[in-house]
């Protein structure tokens, strides 16, 4: 049986476009000032279109991966002054909910289902987002990548949640839109299931996931189907 899920965040709660294209189109707009060579390009981004490329950084890379990329096109900026402005203009990044996050997570907890979360984000925006999102309090754990455990395709963060639910990893499902997410999933031993709300398409995730669904509304009722079998 499951027992527990933990999410990522960023194309699985949220659509993936619509939160960080903006995200990213201020944070260019900030950085312009101090900027040396095309950072767009760097972060696979086409601002008018406010599309990612497939192999775009800020797709699945932690906060701090993605700043090291930005770092050598902003001379004079130091690594931690520019990850205090990624990570406040994340905080203040309106979301867009993927599908009625209210309704679709508490119908998961009144399965008695635990919730976590495991985001390649900093801990402190994803709080923000769940806050804002009123969802925060559905949530057993949050991890971001500067929580202690590492982050994705790395287990830790998914190991953690296991250690604090006190539940067996095979009773865990790992929910995510990117083959980060899915690797870290079966590398924790969990089942890794896809969903098609961020950028990568059904013949990406197929081969590495249990299952991919359209998006998180069809959770619950694979969890009831897999339960049964």
């Amino acid at each position: 049986m499951i027992k527990a899920v933990i999410f990522d965040k960023d194309g699985t709660l949220f659509d993936f476009r619509m939160s960080w294209g903006g995200w990213t189109r201020s944070l260019l707009a900030e950085l312009a000032p101090r900027t040396e060579g095309d950072l767009a390009a760097t972060l696979g981004f086409e601002p008018e279109a406010m599309a990612f490329a497939p192999d775009s950084a800020v797709i699945a890379h932690t906060t701090d991966e993605i700043a090291m990329l930005m770092l050598p096109h902003l001379p004079g900026m130091s690594f931690n002054a520019l990850m205090d402005i990624m990570n406040r203009i994340a905080a203040e990044a309106p979301m867009a909910p993927a599908v009625p996050l209210r309704e679709v997570l508490s119908g998961l907890t009144g399965r008695g289902l635990v919730l976590g979360l495991a985001t390649n984000d900093t801990e402190a925006p994803a709080r923000a987002h769940l806050t804002g999102a009123g969802v925060i309090d559905l949530f057993a754990f949050v991890a971001g990548c500067d929580s202690g455990y590492g982050g994705k395709p790395a287990p830790g963060q998914l190991l953690a949640f296991a250690a604090q639910t006190g539940l067996p990893a095979g009773q865990i499902a790992m929910v995510g839109d990117s083959l980060h997410d899915l690797d870290a999933a079966r590398r924790a031993g969990m089942k890794a299931v896809g969903v098609l709300t961020g950028p990568a398409r059904r013949e990406t995730l197929t081969p590495h996931a249990h299952v991919v669904l359209a998006s998180i509304a069809e959770l619950g009722d694979w969890i009831d189907g897999f339960s049964a079998s």
